[in-house]
């Protein structure tokens, strides 16, 4: 057996069972025929290779349709070793092939519909109601690839034009019933320009793999091409994308990972299926984020992808210049920003609750640790007739209270209709992007610049001396206060 076979085997947890479909007198019998004797009858015992060649399907020329009910070949599973650790359970289903209306076969003398039984009624039904029901049951239940069979006319009693309404039908069902499948053009020129251009024309049609063979000379090459092409069909198990580090540790809203995360979003929600695997690199080689997309593993027996993307310096140079503020292009700038970073991030440390305190109820209050703490000396106390010892610490809390200061701008413009049209002017963009308002010139000045220069000048209003009396007021009420009732008296 070889390897394509065994990727299978493992895609499909060591069963293949392959759905033949297509239209009547297409040659879906003969595909299953030759199919058996080459990849399966060989390598089978004794007594199950007679049983598999008594079980064969019936192939004829002609218009009169030869299969009138589903088959399973052989009717149990033929098993096949593979390796060692891998053993190969696989049969075949001959469908009811769809109707082709110049055929023979469908119809009573009389011209009723002809009926035939299935396995899924007790009773016998229509034809073209088997083809249908008998299709979908397969695939549905009893495949993991289907092939659907066509032709470009060269043979037998019917023309291209005769498969076409058949064969977009099937391959319509077969996207929805979402199963790996691939098609095959049976003709008996599979190599000439106007087969290989139909070829061309059909993948471009239906973005499903279309392999021409011709079913009556079908080689052991041909099936493995088959077979490795409705592997290509089968989705994508697991696909890993590494890209540098420094990537991902990027904010959000960061333009260049919005940017990553698109790409990303885009090739994921695409492409799907295995055969994909050059588009996806092809795509990610068009974000202008990446210098090299290179794919290091492509395991077509589990279905697993990995594929290293590489950004450039400049990049990485240019994001850290944005984020610092400033270039590093020195060792000694870049080891006193790490240290002033790191300085920062214990300070920050200390008020994170209380920043998220006042930005959630208004009010925050930053504790001390041990390290902040100071212990006065130690004094013997008494009380009563009895001694002890007092401990005095101290400790600074930081308090933080969010305080909302109005701050308004009323300027005098002259008559009713200027003042409106100002407004006007002011609001324009406001309902689709409210921060433009503030980006509104007034006097030369940005509005924002006007209303927040009337806010500071209300916060530095505060006399230094009621900001003391403030503290002394809160330290107060932290140490001396009890229960529910503080007075205050200012």
């Amino acid at each position: 057996m070889n390897n394509v076979i065994k990727d299978i085997a493992h895609r499909t947890n060591g069963e293949l069972y392959i759905g033949v479909l297509g239209s009547v007198r297409c040659g879906k019998s003969m595909f299953i025929r030759k199919f058996m004797q080459t990849k399966v009858i060989p390598y089978v015992s004794e007594d199950e290779k007679n049983k598999i060649i008594d079980e064969l399907p019936q192939s004829a020329e002609g218009k009169t349709i030869m299969t009138v009910e589903p088959k399973f070949i052989p009717s149990n599973p033929a098993n096949i070793i593979l390796e060692d650790n891998l053993n190969l359970s696989i049969r075949m289903v001959d469908c009811v092939g769809y109707i082709i209306k110049n055929a023979k076969g469908y119809k009573n003398e009389d011209g009723s519909p002809r009926l035939v039984k299935t396995p899924w009624f007790t009773d016998d039904i229509p034809f073209d109601e088997a083809a249908h029901l008998g299709t979908k049951k397969v695939m549905e239940n009893h495949s993991h690839i289907g092939i659907i069979l066509t032709s470009d006319g060269s043979f037998g009693e019917f023309n291209r034009q005769d498969y076409q309404e058949v064969e977009e039908q099937l391959i319509n069902e077969m996207k929805e019933l979402n199963k790996p499948f691939v098609i095959v053009l049976n003709t008996i020129e599979p190599n000439s320009k106007k087969t290989l251009d139909l070829v061309n024309e059909l993948q471009n049609k239906y973005n499903i793999s279309v392999i021409s063979v011709d079913v009556n000379n079908l080689t052991s090459n041909d099936m493995d091409k088959i077979l490795k092409e409705a592997l290509n069909e089968f989705d994508i198990s697991k696909l890993d994308i590494n890209a540098p580090t420094w990537i991902s540790s990027l904010s959000d809203d960061n333009p260049h990972k919005i940017m990553f995360n698109q790409s990303l979003n885009e090739v994921t929600g695409t492409y799907r299926k295995f055969k994909d695997v050059t588009k996806i690199q092809k795509k990610l080689e068009e974000c202008p984020i990446f210098t090299k997309v290179d794919i290091i593993k492509v395991d077509s027996a589990t279905g697993e992808v990995e594929m290293i993307l590489d950004c450039p310096d400049e990049l990485y140079d240019s994001i850290l210049e944005e984020i610092v503020g400033d270039a590093i292009n020195d060792k000694g700038k870049f080891i006193n920003l790490l240290q002033e970073s790191m300085i920062a991030k214990e300070e920050y440390k200390k008020y994170q609750s209380a920043i998220e305190a006042v930005k959630s109820t208004g009010y925050g209050i930053a504790t001390p640790d041990v390290n902040d703490m100071t212990l006065d000396t130690p004094a013997v106390i008494k009380q009563g007739s009895r001694y002890g010892i007092k401990l005095r610490a101290l400790a600074p809390s930081i308090h933080m209270i969010k305080v909302d200061v109005e701050s308004s701008f009323e300027p005098i413009i002259g008559s009713e209709e200027q003042s409106n049209l100002l407004i006007e002017k002011i609001m324009k963009d406001y309902e689709t992007n409210p921060n433009t308002m503030w980006e509104s010139e007034i006097f030369g000045r940005k509005l924002s610049e006007v209303v927040n220069d009337g806010v500071r000048a209300k916060l530095y209003m505060i006399p230094e001396n009621i900001q003391f009396k403030l503290r002394e007021c809160l330290e107060k009420i932290v140490n001396k206060g009890k229960g529910s009732l503080i007075a205050i008296i200012l």
